[in-house]
């Protein structure tokens, strides 16, 4: 492994990887998982190069892009970081957090979870471009993309999905934030994490009352 040049090829890599993605998964969306990650390792005891790596990776294959197929991101990473030649115990540690990152294995009582630093702040850094400002342009993206309904009074969010539920659902978008996104805050593993998601949290508070308030033609 080349210690200057694994960063850049990991950028390249996933810049053709994902040049035609959706753009809540896009290129820019694992940018700013990678800045958020590095903003946080600097306050946590973790292998830098792997939380890069992990970082610039966790959504090279995506499931839901891939008809649920959870096992094409960690082989594609697999793959490109043997052609890379990073160690071996480096590469198997990026591979897991890939498999373990995603909110949707935290609603599977069944699943062998896996935990280290490392994990913990790639999934803060992950989540949170999954709430604020962008978590919400992201979160509408997504469901323009799935032709979704924004908002149905008469279809309530579920609370308690199973992460096959979770999976399959075609619920409106504004149910997405109640399934998810404003849980995300009690789920920061770090201090840093925990520290911004409260305020992107009460941002998107303060959005949701303002939609509402729309959409019943209050303001």
């Amino acid at each position: 492994m080349n210690q200057e040049t694994i960063i850049p090829n990991t950028i390249a890599f996933v810049k053709e990887e994902l040049k035609n993605a959706e753009g809540g998964h896009d290129w820019f969306h694992v940018e700013r998982v990678f800045r958020n990650a590095l903003l946080i390792a600097k306050e946590e005891k973790v292998d830098v190069l792997i939380v890069s790596l992990a970082a610039l990776l966790h959504d090279i294959a995506d499931p839901k892009f891939h008809n649920g197929d959870e096992t094409i991101g960690p082989k594609k990473a697999t793959n490109f970081l043997i052609a890379q030649k990073v160690p071996k115990e480096t590469g198997l540690h990026v591979v897991k957090i890939i498999k373990y990152v995603s909110f949707k294995n935290s609603l599977d009582a069944n699943q062998k979870q896996f935990t280290s630093k490392e994990l913990e702040v790639i999934q803060d850094a992950d989540r949170l471009d999954a709430i604020g400002a962008i978590g919400i342009a992201r979160c509408f993206n997504y469901g323009g993309f799935k032709n979704s309904a924004l908002y149905d009074p008469e279809v309530l969010p579920n609370l308690n999905m199973t992460k096959k539920e979770y999976k399959n659902s075609d619920s409106p978008t504004i149910n997405h934030f109640y399934e998810k996104l404003l849980l995300l805050k009690e789920q920061m593993n770090t201090v840093t994490g925990k520290k911004i998601a409260a305020q992107r949290h009460d941002f998107m508070e303060i959005y949701l009352n303002q939609f509402y308030d729309e959409w019943n033609g209050i303001k």
